[in-house]
């Protein structure tokens, strides 16, 4: 008799599959990140009624199959909705941006309950607050750091010299490398971004921040377009992908 698995997740993308079936990503509390199959989804009017739509969070029933990477999804009931995300153009881009790339950093069952909250604390925060780049930066950074992939950000990476030691204005980023280098370490190459000492100030202090909602911070807008390339092209390297959700942000999103 095959074990069945209950917890908390967030649905992250579903896809028609045949007549009646759907394949669905969840991000779980317990799990990481599963996909499954939900047989008779498209038909169904019981066991997952508006329970498999990107977004959504849910208590998730699954059971594993044998000699497949997808699991069999049992019951997908909602526990919240995020029905305010919709009524705004802006909100839901952002919200989908946030899932996009929580999908494209996180591989399949591995287990991170850190990001399972830090992405269900952004969904709610988007519901209740206006967007912004401050909190898109404040979140994408934290995210980064709980999947492993902090940037350095307070010196360089070949010298250790510190960012804040003398009057440097200008370092530059290695997409690569994962953190800065001072002038005298840097390279040409086609991942390798100058930075403003500004930039790099705010960067730093989004970073600290405690909490996504500590962002306080005033952007100067002549350093978003800076801040959003270095962080956008990291984020692209290590998921590898087109993160197609990326384009509407900034039609949309204020300082």
């Amino acid at each position: 008799m095959r074990v069945s698995h209950a917890t908390l997740a967030i649905v992250l993308r579903a896809r028609p599959f045949g007549e009646s079936d759907k394949i669905v990503s969840f991000l779980t509390e317990s799990y990481g990140k599963i996909t499954g199959i939900a047989k008779g989804a498209k038909r169904s009017r019981r066991r997952f009624v508006n329970s498999l739509e990107p977004l959504s969070l849910v208590n998730l029933r699954f059971q594993d199959r044998q000699n497949s990477s997808l699991a069999f999804i049992l019951a997908s009931d909602l526990t919240l909705g995020f029905r305010q995300l919709p009524t705004s153009l802006e909100k839901i881009s952002f919200a989908f941006y946030l899932t996009e790339i929580t999908d494209g950093l996180i591989g399949e069952r591995e287990e991170n309950r850190m990001v399972f909250e830090h992405l269900r604390d952004g969904l709610r925060y988007l519901e209740e607050n206006r967007a912004s780049l401050k909190f898109l930066t404040a979140f994408e950074l934290k995210l980064l750091r709980l999947a492993g992939y902090q940037p350095l950000l307070d010196r360089c990476k070949r010298c250790s010299k510190d960012r804040r030691v003398g009057l440097a204005a200008r370092w530059y980023f290695s997409v690569g490398d994962g953190g800065i280098f001072c002038q005298s370490c840097s390279r040409i190459g086609p991942e390798i971004l100058p930075v403003g000492a500004t930039t790099l100030e705010i960067l730093a202090d989004l970073q600290a921040a405690p909490s996504m909602c500590s962002t306080g911070l005033f952007l100067p807008a002549s350093v978003v377009k800076e801040i959003r390339t270095v962080i956008s092209r990291f984020i692209q390297f290590h998921t590898d992908r087109e993160i197609k959700s990326a384009s509407l942000l900034y039609e949309f999103a204020s300082i």
